[in-house]
């Protein structure tokens, strides 16, 4: 995976991150924990500055939170759980994923666009509920780009730091990124395969509840 994210420098400079970026927040379990330390360790090597890599990861970022933005704005609350269930499976994310990031935002407003970037579970899905209450996208953009700009310089710097020990690591870079992608991959297999019963049991406790209640 090092050696991958490496050529994609050499090949594209910082748009290759940039393009890692944006399609890590188009297509949620492509693990921006993976590429941005990635590109900063390949950074300490000389191949590119830390502050092109930030940069490019942020902007890639920024872009990649647009279209869900536009999604909510468009669809609306009702329509996009209806999407997340039909679509939902193949980006591991349901209807109650969307009810709960809107829950978030509405109890957090703009501060939870800020900080939901720097949240694993919420960074993409923050973008919907944004759209969803019409937040001015100048507004959303800045809270954002300041949220984004955090998350990767904190990921790129950590592979910097570990790049600057070069002699040290770099018989284990490889192989413990690799180990990491390969366990992202079969997380993300998992949860494609029980989507569907992971979604039954939810409608059936929230039934329950509501039964209860």
């Amino acid at each position: 995976m090092d050696a991958f994210v490496n050529s994609l420098m050499d090949t594209l400079g910082p748009f290759g991150i940039a393009l890692l970026m944006f399609l890590e927040n188009i297509f949620p379990p492509i693990p921006s924990e993976l590429i941005m330390p990635l590109a900063g360790y390949e950074a300490a090597s000389g191949s590119m500055s830390i502050a092109a890599v930030i940069i490019a990861g942020t902007l890639g970022s920024l872009a990649g939170v647009v279209p869900w933005y536009y999604l909510g704005k468009a669809m609306g609350l009702r329509r996009t759980k209806a999407f997340a269930n039909k679509h939902g499976r193949w980006i591991t994310m349901g209807a109650d994923d969307v009810e709960k990031a809107s829950d978030w935002f509405q109890r957090h407003g703009a501060g939870a666009v800020l900080f939901g970037r720097l949240v694993p579970t919420v960074r993409t899905l923050i973008s919907v509920p944004a759209g969803i209450a019409r937040m001015p996208l100048w507004q959303f953009l800045i809270y954002s780009a300041i949220g984004s700009a955090a998350w990767t310089t904190l990921l790129a710097m950590a592979g910097y730091l570990l790049g600057q020990q070069y002699e040290a690591v770099q018989a284990y870079v490889g192989p413990v990124s690799n180990a990491v992608l390969v366990a992202i991959v079969a997380a993300y297999v998992y949860r494609v395969a029980t989507f569907g019963k992971r979604q039954r049991r939810k409608a059936e406790k929230s039934e329950a509840k509501t039964a209860e209640g």
